[in-house]
């Protein structure tokens, strides 16, 4: 009977029927991710529906999950090769890079939804934040998972190698692969967390304040006092100023006296003041649909939730005793960790398409949101960010 071993620290043994299970399990995972990336694809690029800021995120996110779907594809593949081999580092090198990026990803929608909520940010602040994204998150991903390639010892052998599953940081550099792999990650979600605890205490409150708002539109604005005009209306650029006709107000005095009975003589004078201008605030109370902004990205959240639960107990669980062993818990690992781009792509369509079918109902309705997405978010000069296609 064939056995596979791990080296060092959380050492397990596998049957060729328990192999070829695992095998099985990942790649059949991995094909539904790369479905769920060539739908996130395709859907953004024939659809102008799918194309505001959150949209564009996903979008960019899903050549990042192609090479985590090329990652888990190889399966056992890798290390089978030999942990030495160019197969199997380079296998470790994908699974260190892509699955952080996915996470950045995520930690990046959640950035935006509070920048909206927050901050005010517009169509054309949101997309110049993009590029910026891609190139830390990239280089943030990169540089360590390359440099490892190169960290190879006597004692430990290198740096990258078999985990069972695939190739990985290898078990007997299990610190390492918990400092620099899985610290990130949940540092990451927590601050992810943190931001959409913050958006959400925001929003009960002010849908609170505005209980006449439609159920899918949240308020920026949570006030219409023209003394908020100085602050943070005129920095939004959220007022006109209209001044009113002007008016004139005549004044007629008159002034008699009397003297000598009827010679008496009356002067009658008329006063035109100047013509008064009272200004009138007007703002336009910004929103944002409830669905592509904030019930979207949190999805990915959850599912992301969902990816890394397994991985990180298994992992605490061999740290904390190395001959810890669960078959049950790698095939949760196996089929939890491929199926980010599935998440992904389930979530981008499901969502998306329940959004388009809202605007089309509200065109039909005559209400105020567009062909393209809900235009219920929207600055002064006719920006929707619900429809990444206005500018």
């Amino acid at each position: 009977m064939l056995q596979h071993h791990l080296y060092g620290r959380g050492e397990v043994a596998l049957t060729d029927s328990q192999r070829k299970t695992l095998e099985i399990i990942t790649r059949f995972a991995s094909a539904l991710s790369g479905l769920g990336v060539i739908l996130i694809i395709t859907t953004f690029c024939v659809s102008r529906h799918f194309r505001n800021p959150m949209h564009r995120l996903i979008f960019i996110n899903a050549f990042y999950n192609a090479f985590d779907v090329i990652c888990t594809g190889m399966s056992v593949s890798g290390y089978t090769w030999g942990n030495s081999s160019a197969l199997c580092q380079f296998q470790g090198f994908l699974n260190q890079m892509f699955p952080i990026a996915d996470v950045a990803w995520t930690l990046a929608m959640a950035v935006n939804v509070f920048l909206i909520v927050f901050r005010n940010f517009e169509l054309q602040s949101l997309k110049n934040l993009e590029w910026k994204y891609a190139v830390v998150i990239t280089f943030v991903t990169f540089i360590p998972a390359f440099v490892f390639l190169f960290v190879n010892t006597e004692e430990k052998g290198p740096l990258y190698g078999s985990v069972t599953l695939w190739c990985a940081i290898a078990p007997n550099w299990v610190l390492l692969r918990i400092v620099a792999y899985y610290v990130p990650i949940w540092t990451m979600i927590l601050i992810t967390m943190i931001l959409y605890i913050a958006v959400g205490v925001e929003i009960v409150r002010r849908r609170r304040a505005f209980a006449s708002i439609t159920s899918d539109a949240i308020p920026l604005d949570d006030t219409i006092n023209s003394n908020r005009y100085s602050a943070s209306f005129q920095a939004a650029d959220h007022t006109r100023i209209i001044p009113r006709s002007p008016s004139s107000k005549k004044v007629a005095s008159c002034r008699s006296s009397t003297a000598g009975g009827r010679g008496g003589s009356r002067s009658i004078s008329t006063s035109t003041t100047h013509p008064l201008t009272t200004p009138t605030i007007i703002t336009k109370r910004s929103s944002l649909s409830f669905r592509q902004y904030v019930l979207m990205p949190l999805f990915f959240f959850l599912a992301l939730l969902s990816v890394w639960v397994a991985p990180s107990t298994n992992r605490v669980a061999t740290f904390m005793n190395p001959s810890f062993k669960s078959y049950p818990l790698l095939l949760a690992v196996g089929a939890s960790g491929s199926l980010r781009g599935f998440w992904n792509g389930l979530v981008f369509l499901t969502l998306g398409m329940k959004s388009r079918k809202r605007s089309k109902i509200g065109m039909g309705t005559g209400g105020t949101e567009g062909t393209d997405g809900a235009r219920s978010m929207r600055n002064v000069r006719g920006e929707s960010l619900s429809d990444g296609t206005q500018v």
